[in-house]
């Protein structure tokens, strides 16, 4: 027995599938997984080559100062253990350090190493360059309406993307 597919129903699921794919989740997805290729792609070709993108979780709140491991599994929307297993990967790795905290003795502060804020400066330099493929892409003007409205929308629905003490003056 054959069945058939009326016409309404065929363009029923194709409405459904296009639906799918084509929202505002799925279109930022897809442009932070290409966003995010680009940028390991290079740390790779700079020898870099054992960072992963999950590691961006640490690194993205981290910052340049001492942050106690549970800031940073709160700021990551990550358990502590999580969090704790993946800072031991990349102080094996040498990228930061870990020492007790100097106010609650039991408590870990978390700081890069050397070799660490060298990964931070040259994943700048990286950043730059991915934007600067995007703008001859898409245009200069465009890129920076999208980063524009992208910054406003964080704002408006009051997402917590940067921890304090990045957003508070002086």
């Amino acid at each position: 027995m054959v069945l058939t597919v009326s016409n309404s129903t065929a363009a029923s699921k194709r409405q459904t599938a296009y639906g799918l794919s084509n929202n505002l989740a799925r279109l930022l997805r897809e442009f932070s997984k290409d966003f995010e290729q680009r940028i390991w792609f290079q740390l790779t070709q700079r020898g870099f080559s054992d960072i992963r993108p999950g590691h961006v979780s640490v690194f993205g709140n981290l910052g340049m100062g001492a942050t106690r491991v549970t800031e940073l599994a709160e700021r990551a929307r990550v358990t502590q253990q999580a969090m704790g297993k993946m800072l031991k990967e990349l102080e094996k790795m040498g990228y930061i350090s870990r020492e007790v905290d100097s106010v609650d003795k039991r408590a870990k502060e978390i700081t890069l190493t050397d070799l660490g804020v060298k990964l931070a400066a040259d994943s700048l330099k990286i950043f730059d360059e991915v934007r600067q493929y995007y703008a001859a892409k898409i245009g200069e003007d465009d890129l920076a309406t999208l980063e524009e409205q992208l910054r406003n929308a964080v704002n408006k629905l009051e997402l917590e993307y940067l921890p304090e003490s990045w957003t508070e003056p002086g």
